[in-house]
């Protein structure tokens, strides 16, 4: 079995904790997981990365989004998933819990008309926001794979996320996120189901010219992409929209960088929360 080495999101928990634990003093700086332009904050899609805001208590999120990819390897082919959806709810304390239903999978390979189609697996979180300053804003999260969906496309045994989260707002209209995980999960069964330990950096940029638009570019990767593999490294950007403060909608598309994080050469995607 693996050994997970958790220096480096301690490392980066004991610095959000240091950075956010006097957020709250000073009242008269503004949530900025609040106000007009909040949904583009608090939304997790179309990012890789999470949000560092948490769904205020009593209220809920919902999110969902299809993606259509083309495949790496000598058959190539396409994948499409959806709905993509994920629920958050608001609790007291400054946490959300958070589920992500599976999504439909579906991959065809053109050389030979087959074609995969089968379910991912349950996620199951707990967030909790560490507080925020002016410029500031931190959070970590835990989340839960359960061992569930189809041979194919699910995971064979129970996978394990710890994230820690912090947004740096330079000026009103610009900000970076920064996100270190550190998982423990398995492949699909077909796959051959064996389990892996990777460290996963994402740093993302983001730009909103209006309250209500909001463009993102974001870089990832993992340490591990499965039993015995090496790293990956992939890229992604979009733009984000405000039909209402409430209904956000969003167009994405990534590439790969390196390595074979995804199993794909690029993707592209829509979505709404």
């Amino acid at each position: 079995m693996n050994k997970i080495n958790v220096f480096p999101i301690t490392a980066l928990l004991a610095t959000l904790i240091m950075s956010t634990q006097a957020v709250r003093a000073d009242d008269a700086i503004q949530n900025p997981c609040t106000g007009p332009s909040a949904l583009l904050a608090l939304l997790d899609r179309p990012t890789v990365s999470d949000s560092a805001c948490v769904v205020q208590d009593g209220q809920a999120v919902l999110e969902a989004g299809y993606q259509h990819a083309n495949l790496t390897g000598a058959g190539g082919g396409t994948a499409d998933n959806f709905p993509e959806a994920e629920l958050r709810f608001g609790l007291p304390g400054n946490n959300e819990f958070v589920l992500l239903p599976p999504n439909d999978n579906v991959q065809r390979t053109p050389s030979d008309s087959t074609y995969f189609q089968g379910f991912s697996a349950t996620t199951v979180g707990i967030k909790h926001e560490l507080g925020y300053t002016k410029h500031w804003l931190g959070a970590v999260e835990s989340l839960f794979t359960l061992p569930s969906g189809s041979p194919a496309f699910g995971s064979r045994g129970t996978g394990v996320a710890f994230n820690g989260i912090v947004t740096y707002a330079p000026s009103d209209d610009t900000g970076i996120s920064l996100q270190l995980g550190v998982t423990s999960q398995t492949n699909p069964a077909l796959a051959g189901g064996g389990r892996f330990t990777s460290i996963n950096p994402d740093i993302t940029f983001t730009w909103s010219p209006l309250w209500n638009l909001q463009f993102y570019g974001e870089a990832y990767g993992q340490s591990r992409t499965g039993p015995g593999l090496g790293s990956g490294f992939d890229a992604d950007g979009g733009v984000q929209y405000l039909l209402t403060p409430y209904c956000e909608v969003d167009l994405e598309e990534g590439a790969r960088l390196s390595g074979n994080l995804g199993g794909f050469t690029h993707y592209f995607g829509a979505g709404m929360g």
